[in-house]
Parts: structure tokens; sequence; C-alpha cells
């Protein structure tokens, strides 16, 4: 089944964060459409995968203390990304070694969120 390969400025957003961002690839000389293609280790916190704006997720010590001071009200707080490797990507291609970067691959930050595609702007179909 084919898939779509992540390159940059794709569109990612988590489940807890206020705003979609564009992921930033680290350039490894693969290109998707004149663009730089990503593997699954591009999830790096604040390199790769930036601020989704506000955090809401309970999850997360600086949403829940200001929760607590809210007297239980859910207050969002400014999003740092605790991310892992995106899983799974395409394991029969391989960049520098680890899987191509897929749209249907997700990423998972400790403080529960679900990091997905969103939107890519330029993908390129591969056959499996």
């Amino acid at each position: 089944m084919p898939g779509k390969v992540v390159n940059t400025g794709t569109v990612i957003k988590c489940s807890f964060g206020a705003a979609p961002v564009p992921i930033v690839v680290t350039p490894l000389g693969v290109f998707a459409n004149d663009l730089p293609a990503a593997a699954i280790d591009n999830a790096v916190p604040l390199e790769n995968v930036l601020t989704f704006g506000m955090c809401r997720s309970p999850e997360n010590p600086e949403v829940a203390a200001a929760t607590a001071l809210a007297e239980g009200v859910l207050t969002p707080m400014p999003c740092v990304p605790m991310t892992e490797i995106w899983t799974p990507g395409m394991p029969n291609i391989l960049l520098k070694g680890l899987p191509i970067l897929d749209q249907e691959s997700k990423c998972f930050c400790d403080y529960g969120g679900v990091i997905s595609i969103e939107a890519a702007t330029s993908t390129v179909e591969c056959g499996s």
C-alpha cells in the first residue's frame, strides 16, 4: 500500500496543543519534491517539533499546578513538547538507517498528547 513521505513544512498537530505547526526536518541529503525528507527520529523537542502554543494536558505539571490554583478550572500553560520518536514510519524505506517518516505515523508527548500529521505541503507516493 502506498504511503506519503513527510518533508519540511508538513503541518503537525498535538491533541492537547492550541495550534498546529510545521515540522522542522533535519536535512540528511534525501529530498521529497525538492524538500528535505524526514526520518522517524525527527522528533527532537523545540528542534524538529516546535511548541504548539498552549498545552491543555492535565498530565503536564505546569497545567496541573495552574489548574489547582484556579480551583479545578483547566488552565492551559505554554507548550514545551516532550516528544518520543515517531512510529511506525515506513520500515521498507530507510533514510540513513531509519524508517522514513510517513503521513500515517504518530509521535507521543510524555504529557499524554498524540502528535499527528495534519497536512502535508508536499508529499511523494512510495510503493511498499
